[in-house]
């Protein structure tokens, strides 16, 4: 399985910070601007393959992409298995920590709160087969090599997972910022925790608020009502961490 990744930088994060096998590089035919000459640099520099077509070749694949002449085929990248994940936890005698994404989209959120979520020392990191930003490039780079170490599951149906949890005792929590929700700081989350995080825009969905536990907000003092979901997220993981620390 492999994919592809369009477009000059796109195509020059991947070349120079993704994690996974770079397989072909492919460019038109037509004379190379500065741009696309760097991107041959620096396919040659790693030493890989470089397929010189013509641009209708190149679209094909792009689909409605745009391409800007440049097409990188990569591997694909490979999720982690969910059950093997809970097996492992299970059976390492440590306290459950989760991070489910409901329906997050931005490439740099989504990055950020890879990293937060390694750093905090989650066992992985699991979303929604749809609705859910792809691994790209800027993924790989923002999550400054998190995925090396954690695992990201991808699932069918977010709240399905979430009472398969429940079933094997994992609390599931929705930082959700409502009227009416918990304050995240006076919160009691010692035990086996599973923190849940919606859209940069929306929030969680209704269908996901109805599957959490509980509900949490961060408290603000300032003028403004809501945080970057990155920075949420990383501050309600952080309050996790605290609190188990043994």
């Amino acid at each position: 399985m492999s994919d592809f990744v369009c477009g000059v930088n796109p195509v020059k994060e991947s070349l120079l910070h993704s994690q996974r096998q770079l397989l072909e590089l492919w460019v038109t035919k037509e004379k190379l601007n500065p741009r696309q000459k760097e991107i041959v640099s620096l396919a040659e520099e790693k030493q890989l393959k470089i397929r010189h077509v013509d641009r209708r070749d190149i679209q094909r694949l792009a689909g409605m992409t745009p391409h800007q002449g440049v097409l990188l085929k990569v591997a694909a990248f490979n999720y982690a298995n969910l059950d093997d994940v809970i097996d492992s936890w299970q059976h390492s005698g440590e306290k459950a920590f989760f991070l489910l994404l409901d329906g997050i989209t931005d490439p740099h959120n989504f990055g950020a709160m890879l990293r937060s979520a390694e750093l905090a020392g989650c066992q992985a990191v699991i979303v929604a087969k749809d609705r859910s930003c792809p691994v790209t490039a800027v993924v790989e780079k923002t999550a400054a090599g998190a995925l090396a170490y954690l695992p990201l599951c991808q699932v069918v149906n977010l709240a399905r997972t979430m009472e398969d949890l429940k079933k094997i005792g994992v609390w599931c929590y929705g930082l959700a910022g409502d009227e009416g929700s918990a304050d995240l700081f006076e919160a009691d989350l010692v035990g086996h925790v599973a923190m849940i995080v919606g859209s940069e825009g929306r929030g969680l969905r209704q269908n996901i608020r109805n599957h959490c536990d509980a509900l949490l907000a961060i408290p603000m003092r300032g003028q403004l009502d809501s945080l970057n979901a990155s920075v949420a997220t990383g501050i309600a993981l952080f309050e996790v961490m605290k609190q188990n620390r043994a």
